[in-house]
């Protein structure tokens, strides 16, 4: 089997980033589908690298995955990483596992040593929009609940994102957490995404105030560039604290785990190099005690489909990021959506990744180009 094409296509779910899938083609017939991550504004340069990794896979065989991807690495890159090129290698690397699963009758799940679970837990995000109003919050919040999810995740901190914030800031972030809970009731988890936001004092003093809401974890409460800063952090929050969306390979990983930095982390099967590299860093999480729960800013479809079979195949599963927002889009441009039902989502049992999408749906959500974005806001206003 030799690849034929490798194609990159942007689509916008009508707001928003835009969002790239890959497609390889090959010469018996078989298809994968992949999907790299992305950021508003920040799409042309990951499919510019997928355009030129195309030059060294066609007339390959694309079942030597982690051959590619260790050349890719080395001789492409030449060692220099970043989000740009890793989401890139993830979403080619993703349709390549979508191919091998098809060409062998099996879903990829079956290739990593198969089920650990037969469907996994979600929870919802993208239901909270810009944190203004604790009311509106809360209105959300409960509508999200009514739709069946038993875990939602919202960032409680209002404002711009800065490092220094007033008091009223963290007081507002403290309020808004005590409404959440009060309005879903004590059954309902609450994960808390801080965005790597804030100094460290910001975020201990924040933590100390809503633990007695019993929040699932608190994410990113510090950049991941510091992991000193961040195990220290940890030890004064008693919060089950998260990290990884930030960092790619296993890498940049391991530090995370020697450091004993987070009690969960969050790769992103679409920016951290793909499903191999994404299990072997579960893998080495499980040897700290530490659990995984992917990070999934990306679609409800192929990107989805690769985080349910990692999910479905690692034993120190968590839980997994869905984006209710984007459920509609998703909808609309996978041949066979997938379906949210009481919080969970069936393990796929189609082969390859068990997802297909319309390219004629795609084609009906052009790119976006997206507006220049606000900065350099208040600076000159220090709290």
């Amino acid at each position: 089997m030799k690849i034929t094409d490798v194609r990159s296509i942007l689509s916008n779910p009508g707001s928003g980033k835009n969002f790239c899938f890959v497609r390889i083609d090959t010469d018996e017939g078989i298809h994968g589908w992949g999907e790299c991550y992305t950021q508003e504004d920040r799409d042309r340069q990951i499919t510019t690298h997928v355009d030129h990794l195309a030059r060294y896979l066609v007339g390959r065989d694309p079942r030597d995955i982690k051959r590619f991807m260790q050349m890719a690495y080395d001789d492409f890159a030449g060692r220099r990483g970043a989000m740009d090129l890793y989401s890139a290698l993830s979403g080619i690397e993703m349709a390549l596992w979508d191919i091998l699963g098809k060409s062998l009758g099996a879903p990829v799940y079956a290739l990593l040593g198969g089920r650990c679970r037969d469907r996994i837990r979600v929870y919802a995000n993208g239901w909270s929009g810009v944190v203004t109003d604790p009311d509106a919050l809360v209105e959300r919040a409960v509508e999200v609940v009514e739709m069946g999810y038993t875990a939602l995740k919202f960032d409680p901190v209002p404002g711009l994102w800065r490092t220094y914030v007033g008091r009223e800031v963290e007081d507002a972030a403290v309020e808004n957490v005590r409404a959440v809970r009060s309005a879903v009731g004590p059954d309902v988890d609450i994960l808390l995404d801080m965005h790597r936001r804030l100094a460290p004092m910001h975020a201990v003093r924040i933590a100390r105030e809503i633990e007695r809401y019993r929040p699932f974890w608190y994410e990113e409460p510090v950049l991941a560039e510091n992991l000193d800063a961040l195990a220290a952090a940890k030890r004064r929050i008693d919060i089950p604290v998260v990290t990884g969306e930030e960092l790619y390979t296993k890498f940049e990983f391991r530090e995370v785990f020697e450091k004993q930095a987070a009690d969960i982390v969050n790769p992103d099967v679409c920016s951290v190099g793909g499903i191999l590299e994404l299990r072997e860093i579960a893998s080495m999480a499980e040897a700290y005690f530490v659990a995984v729960s992917p990070h999934n800013s990306n679609s409800t479809t192929v990107a989805l489909a690769a985080t349910l079979h990692l999910s479905a195949a690692i034993p120190n599963f968590l839980i997994a990021e869905c984006f209710i927002n984007l459920e509609e889009f998703g909808r609309e441009i996978a041949v066979t959506p997938f379906e949210v039902s009481d919080g969970y989502v069936e393990a796929p049992e189609a082969p390859g990744l068990g997802i297909d999408l319309d390219e004629d749906a795609l084609a009906r959500r052009p790119y976006l180009e997206a507006a220049p974005r606000p900065l350099f806001q208040a600076y000159d206003q220090w709290p």
